[in-house]
């Protein structure tokens, strides 16, 4: 090939790479439509915009939809969308309103599809607003519709997380102990374990001297405080993923932090301790660390995956 030819062939796969945007563009412009559309629906029905956002990020995670390149990904079940007696599944808004579905337009071209974003959206804002936009009027409109405690627990507290924080894009992470620290783990998720019967290792232990601070990994919900019999002081924190992130044996918290908080990554809850396998106060019955577990709903039942992979992640995240 002689050099004005390769010359043209170099000029034109630059000018192909230069049209295709970067993943982290496209990424954002995901981000933007998004919001925009939550921010219209709102705007049109008078529904916090952080609720419907909520609803649709629940249903991203969970095991309903779990493609993360849809816009939207609210799916609602055609017998509630179309009603029971439309069986051609007819999207005239006329049509499925005679047979008392739900399906509403939202974008003013008079037909009600479950796969348009905007008219997703318009109706299940809409379903929602049966009830009334207040918290305890919301939190009755999903348990009628998803009939699922942890589900609704979910979804409010990731609308809490989204309405203090004013985005969606929620994407910083943190090691759930201070990096300056001396500290030290291997993965141990899955490990056997003797105290209070044969059971797994639902975790990764950090090991660290006692009163290294713990932090929040996460964007998320303070849900649980207090003594557990295995994990001896403890917090529990729901994240934006339905993610529920479990930190053990810690020797105290810090004393702002309270159920129903709302925390960020990098935000303090206590000390790494020994606390556990035993009654409320016991301690020292093994090394001073931080048991950090974490558990997935997926809409369904929640269940304990191994942390290790991700803890690699958020170290190198939080040191560079």
């Amino acid at each position: 090939m002689s050099n004005i030819k390769k010359i043209m062939v170099f000029s034109l796969l630059l000018t192909l790479l230069c049209q295709v945007p970067p993943v982290h563009a496209k990424e954002q412009d995901l981000y933007d439509e998004r919001m925009a559309l939550y921010k219209k629906t709102e705007a049109v029905t008078q529904l916090p915009w952080y609720y419907i956002a909520a609803i649709d990020q629940y249903e991203r995670n969970s095991k309903k939809n779990d493609d993360e390149e849809q816009v939207i990904s609210i799916s609602i079940p055609p017998e509630i969308w179309f009603g029971i007696g439309n069986g051609s599944r007819i999207k005239a808004e006329n049509f499925i309103q005679f047979f008392h579905g739900q399906g509403m337009d939202g974008n003013g071209d008079h037909k009600a599809d479950p796969k348009n974003p905007e008219d997703v959206l318009y109706t299940m804002a809409n379903m929602i607003m049966e009830y009334g936009p207040t918290k305890d009027e919301v939190k009755i409109a999903l348990w009628n519709y998803y009939h699922r405690d942890l589900t609704v627990q979910t979804i409010m507290n990731t609308a809490k997380v989204f309405r203090k924080f004013g985005t969606i894009k929620l994407e910083d992470r943190d090691f759930p102990v201070a990096t300056e620290y001396n500290y030290s783990y291997r993965s141990t998720w899955g490990d056997r374990r003797g105290f209070g019967g044969l059971r797994i290792h639902e975790g990764t232990d950090i090991f660290a001297d006692y009163g290294t601070p713990v932090k929040s990994t996460t964007y998320g919900v303070i849900e649980m405080m207090g003594w557990n019999l295995y994990g001896g002081w403890r917090i529990g924190i729901r994240d934006i993923y339905n993610i529920y992130h479990y930190y053990g044996h810690m020797s105290g918290y810090n004393d702002d932090i309270k159920v129903g908080q709302v925390v960020k990554p990098g935000d303090v809850l206590g000390k790494v301790g020994s606390t556990g396998y035993g009654p409320p106060g016991t301690s020292g019955k093994f090394p001073p660390h931080l048991h950090y577990g974490m558990y997935k709903d997926d809409g369904y039942s929640e269940f304990s995956f191994d942390p290790y992979p991700y803890l690699r992640k958020w170290e190198r995240m939080a040191k560079d």
